[in-house]
């Protein structure tokens, strides 16, 4: 547990190199051309105050604080009409970037320190997991709402 206290720690440190590099890797995707939509600076310190406070969200947060969190951001996303699987793409990208900055950063000296490391991954497995099911649910919602008065509209013009 100790070598997931240190990692999550550097990613903390990190994380604004983290979120640069987040920011730029979507801006150039072609997975993701919908979050032109998305001022830079919002994506940016979302994905800022993730890697932040990495150790609250695996460590402190509860399930409903994950809920709440990303069913705001897939909310936020289907009213800038981010498709929803650029939303699900994004979060893929923010764990990858984790991982890929993990991979450079750490060194293992010992088999206990592999397991530590697998105990870390398994808890931003979770997490990331949770966040994509409760974007989506956010933005689903959302594009109901959006919805519904175009599809009143129309009922109403017939």
């Amino acid at each position: 547990m100790m070598l997931a206290y240190r990692l999550v720690r550097l990613i903390e440190t990190h994380s604004d190199a983290l979120a640069s590099g987040l920011l730029a890797k979507v801006q150039s995707s072609e997975c993701t051309l919908g979050y032109h939509n998305v001022p830079p600076e919002e994506l940016k310190q979302r994905v800022y105050e993730i890697y932040r406070h990495l150790g609250d969200w695996l460590l402190g947060k509860s399930e409903f604080d994950i809920e709440t969190r990303y069913l705001e951001i897939g909310a936020r996303r289907a009213q800038q009409q981010v498709p929803l699987s650029q939303l699900a793409m994004t979060i893929i990208f923010t764990k990858e970037n984790l991982w890929e900055f993990l991979k450079k950063e750490s060194v293992l000296d010992r088999p206990v320190e592999v397991f530590g490391e697998l105990e870390m991954l398994q808890l931003l497995d979770k997490f990331f997991d949770s966040a994509i099911y409760y974007a989506a649910v956010g933005y689903e919602r959302a594009a109901c709402v959006l919805s519904a008065p175009q599809a009143s509209g129309a009922a109403t013009t017939k």
